[in-house]
């Protein structure tokens, strides 16, 4: 028993040195369970509907100030006039906007004429949440629309809504699969990148650099590109085979890899750059193998891989707005469920190709040469 109490005392006095260890134990439940229950639930809010009225009458008017106070109101989506419905549905494809409300030019002479109305709601059903959740307002719209007037009605309002979707059923395990391959290469980039660099840092294996003429921009480029070729194995078995599990039409057309592996690249070498500036001067090998379960929760969660970012809370959106992962997933997700053009996601690599110049840059100044 006396040497088992050795050994525990050792143990509590190791703990005890590393107080960061201590805070991050402590905190990531706490941080867990609200990045979680937040990324899992909510109202969606802030959706961008495009509404082309081809009519401009008084019954597409009095439609037109439905969707107006919907918007002032509950919030769940704000309007946006298009005068062409081509432009409308170009938006719609690459992602500016979540659904298109068409209003025909004939909607009012039918409506009228009581020759059943019908309008067109064009949806983006890649993700199923703000689908649904449009599909639902939009027809309660519809039905408050057709509420009759107090006192006996002059002319008949019944309006039928179409909901038009724009891609095949997209089934949550493809849903899923963009935020899985960024994840995949996350956590390549901590074994091979995080936890590797700090092992060897305490073996002691970083002393034999620091009496070489290397660099430190060399030595930090040498760590990112080894970690950038692992990453990017790791991100491309995952988006062959998840492909074919998740059933992604057309999983091998070549033009789609080429723009998948250039997604795959950039997110690789983002990640694995944030993470070198990240351990650049943790010195603690226990000390990332606590923290990775923070950046976890921290990066993936409100970048949309699970959940619209459109349900978040302002501080999550704030998050998101800056996390290297939400650009990854809406490539990814841009490709591999839309299989739109390069221009959809060009945003999203500018952002993440100028965060790996920023973070490789700061982790080379931060690099120390010294025992």
């Amino acid at each position: 028993m006396q040497r088992t109490l050795a050994i525990i005392e050792r143990e509590l006095r190791r703990f005890r040195r590393s107080p960061v260890l201590i805070a991050v134990s402590l905190v990531f439940p706490i941080v867990q369970l609200v990045v979680l229950g937040y990324a899992f639930g909510g109202t969606l809010k802030h959706l961008r509907v495009g509404v082309v009225d081809q009519d401009h009458g008084v019954p597409a008017v009095k439609l037109r100030e439905l969707c107006g106070a919907v918007g002032a109101n509950a919030r769940t989506f704000e309007t946006i006039t298009y005068a062409d419905q081509g432009q409308a549905l170009h938006d719609l494809r690459d992602g500016r906007i979540n659904a298109v409300l068409s209003i025909p030019p004939e909607f009012s002479r039918r409506t009228l004429a009581r020759a059943g109305p019908r309008l067109a709601l064009v949806e983006d059903n890649t993700d199923n949440f703000v689908a649904a959740t449009l599909a639902g307002v939009m027809g309660g719209l519809v039905s408050a629309y057709n509420e009759p007037p107090q006192g006996p009605p002059r002319v008949p309002t019944q309006a039928t809504l179409d909901v038009v979707e724009v891609y095949p059923y997209v089934p949550y395990i493809q849903y899923l699969l963009p935020g899985s391959i960024v994840m995949s290469i996350f956590m390549m980039v901590m074994i091979g990148g995080g936890i590797i660099f700090i092992d060897d840092k305490a073996r002691g294996l970083h002393e034999g650099y620091l009496v070489t003429p290397i660099t430190k921009l060399e030595l930090i480029l040498g760590f990112n590109l080894s970690g950038t070729v692992k990453a990017v194995l790791a991100g491309g078995v995952l988006m062959t085979v998840g492909s074919v599990i998740a059933g992604v039409p057309d999983p091998f057309e070549p033009l789609r890899l080429l723009k998948l592996s250039v997604v795959i690249v950039v997110t690789a070498v983002a990640l694995i750059s944030m993470m070198f500036l990240l351990m650049v001067r943790v010195t603690d090998p226990l000390l990332p193998r606590a923290t990775f379960g923070v950046l976890n929760t921290l990066l993936f969660f409100p970048s949309g891989a699970v959940y619209p970012q459109q349900a978040f809370p302002g501080w999550m959106r704030a998050i998101a707005l800056v996390d290297p992962f939400t650009y990854s997933v809406h490539a990814f997700k841009s490709l591999l469920l839309k299989n739109t053009g390069v221009l959809a996601i060009a945003g999203d690599l500018a952002y993440l190709f100028l965060f790996s110049v920023a973070a490789m840059t700061a982790a080379t100044l931060l690099f120390k040469r010294t025992l």
